[in-house]
């Protein structure tokens, strides 16, 4: 199946390991030239070489923290310097410690907004011009199933992940007309490092060991096991692709039924 995603410039952030670098690969494996970051320069920089070496796609990496509007600002300028356009900016970034409310700080509910928040807001003022001068561009956040149904002890997420789903629809009705595509990818239980600290959390709290918590999860999902990261990347791939071309405002829930609304 074509994707329309062959020679298309892509930005995918936090993406050394989990999801992102799921992602990140899968447009490699489209032939997409993808623009990869992260704090940690030694394991972006592997991931880097890895994709090259197994894709033989262009990738250019840069480390960064998502949380600095200069640096989000240098680093997609870069990208749209060497690769000439942005077509696709996924946005990504670890999630907030699993606490409950009366043990955050102001200081975390501050640092949780300018990480999962705040960064999305500062890739889409840089990477929406660049699709704008071009009359094509999908811009997909990564978030969580929490924007949907409350996630035990992610009361950071709950709370913050929920404000960019506000600001995708948003996004989505004022750029549409610029063939700008706004969508947001919600993973449930995804077999990452982040699912188990949230094990461990809980597990601690109960006195139990975190090998039963992850089972849990998994026992929670109709499908009856947690996602991989890359059947989440296939979401975002796909949204990313011409086969998409009339979905905008949405959030695509990859959860395996996790969640149970209508």
């Amino acid at each position: 199946m074509d994707t329309g995603l062959k020679d298309r410039a892509v930005i995918v952030a936090a993406s050394s390991q989990g999801i992102g670098r799921a992602t990140a690969e899968a447009f490699a494996a489209e032939g997409a030239r993808v623009a990869i970051c992260a704090r940690t320069e030694k394991t972006l920089k592997q991931a880097a070489e890895e994709m090259r070496a197994r894709y033989q796609a262009e990738v250019f990496a840069q480390p960064l923290d998502v949380t600095s509007p200069r640096e989000v600002h240098e680093f997609v300028h870069a990208v749209a310097k060497l690769f000439g356009r942005i077509d696709v900016c996924v946005t990504n970034a670890g999630g907030p410690p699993a606490k409950n409310f009366l043990s955050l700080s102001i200081e975390e509910w501050r640092h949780a907004a300018e990480l999962n928040f705040m960064s999305v807001v500062a890739f889409a003022r840089e990477a929406i011009p660049y699709m704008q001068r071009n009359g094509w561009g999908r811009f997909i956040t990564l978030t969580s199933l929490s924007v949907k149904q409350p996630i035990q002890d992610l009361v950071l997420s709950n709370a913050v992940r929920a404000a960019v789903v506000g600001l995708v629809k948003s996004l989505a009705n004022e750029f549409g007309r610029d063939g700008i595509l706004v969508n947001n990818v919600a993973p449930g239980y995804t077999a990452t490092d982040r699912l188990k600290s949230l094990a461990a959390t809980r597990a601690q709290k109960m006195g139990i060991d975190p090998d039963m918590i992850m089972k849990s999860f998994a026992a929670d999902v109709p499908l009856g096991r947690v996602a991989t990261p890359q059947e989440v990347a296939e979401a975002i791939v796909w949204l990313a692709s011409d086969r998409a071309s009339y979905i905008t405002g949405q959030t695509i829930l990859v959860d395996g039924g996790a969640y149970r609304g209508l």
